[in-house]
């Protein structure tokens, strides 16, 4: 039998660039898939395309996460929501992010159209630190990031505790197959045939961790980044620089790919992507030297599709 909650986290990144695009790279953007629900992490230029190119199209696209308010990563909403009405998708879409990068984008789409009247319905929504919303399924929640002065957020996805129906009981206590064990696997009491009365907890096995994601944008350092990231199933983070490079690193607020793979190694996660990549370095080289601190490390590419599930600390890339 299933699980209570069987969500799951799909990945597509469609922008892995780090500032300027290249012909292989485009600006960041990342589309998270968590049950009903997609979430579009930052809109670097151009994200409208690379989402047609990934075959992935615009339904059900109901929030944009923005992790800060740097051109690179926020400058593509302008064209998106044109797309959007173009398309006639009329579903409302929610912008987030902190307060810094949602006055950024006030003015932003100001200049482009009064927000009463653009092409789809739009809110604004200012981040604090914590919760972000809470579903049936899942979490989802912010943390702050250090990055040049910036307000910069983090966000995490965490799926509920999962309780596994144990088939062996439901034969025991005689629940037929059908509705009833569909119920109890809701966690609802059901009434057999004959009268009794079972409850969920005679049939569920004891509570499993839940699947979680945890994604970061720009960093210019990793020791307040481990609490936050603490346990997730995969990573996604920034690695625009190679240590030989690391003062020009701390120069601009980024990290190197070092400093990615002692985050990913002190913070246990489970798999770690890494994303912003600069053209002055072969990708080979920088999933090497993280992979120093941190074995289960991928540099991942415009269109890689990841799929983050059950069991913990399982992260699979999907054709």
């Amino acid at each position: 039998m299933g699980s209570v909650n069987e969500t799951m986290f799909e990945l597509t990144f469609l922008g892995t660039a780090a500032s300027t695009p290249s012909a292989e790279r485009g600006l960041p953007a990342l589309l998270v898939g968590a049950g009903r629900r997609r979430f579009l992490i930052d809109c670097g230029e151009g994200t409208q395309r690379q989402l047609l190119r990934a075959g992935t199209g615009f339904r059900r696209l109901g929030h944009i996460l923005l992790t800060h308010a740097h051109l690179d990563h926020v400058l593509g909403i302008g064209g998106l929501i044109a797309t959007l009405g173009l398309f006639d998708v009329r579903n409302p879409l929610s912008i987030c992010g902190s307060g810094e990068t949602i006055r950024f984008i006030e003015r932003y789409l100001a200049s482009l159209y009064p927000l009463p009247r653009a092409p789809v319905p739009l809110q604004l929504v200012e981040l604090q630190p914590g919760p972000v919303l809470s579903s049936g399924e899942f979490t989802l929640t912010c943390f702050p990031v250090r990055h040049r002065g910036t307000e910069s957020l983090g966000f995490r996805f965490d799926t509920k505790q999962r309780r596994h129906v144990r088939a062996d009981r439901l034969v025991a206590l005689g629940v037929p197959p059908g509705p009833l064990r569909a119920q109890l696997a809701a966690g609802e009491t059901v009434v057999l045939s004959d009268g009794r009365a079972i409850e969920p907890g005679a049939v569920l096995g004891p509570p499993a961790a839940g699947i979680s994601l945890a994604v970061v944008g720009d960093a210019e350092e990793v020791e307040s980044l481990v609490a936050p990231v603490s346990g997730a199933d995969a990573l996604v983070i920034e690695a625009t620089f190679l240590e030989e490079d690391s003062a020009l690193a701390a120069e601009r607020g980024h990290l190197t790919a070092a400093q990615a793979g002692h985050l990913a190694a002190a913070a246990k996660v489970g798999a770690l992507y890494l994303t912003h990549i600069s053209g002055r370095y072969d990708p080979a080289a920088v999933a090497a030297e993280a992979a120093r601190f941190f074995a289960n490390v991928s540099v991942v590419n415009d269109f890689d599709r990841m799929t983050v599930a059950a069991p913990s600390h399982q992260a699979v890339r999907n054709p």
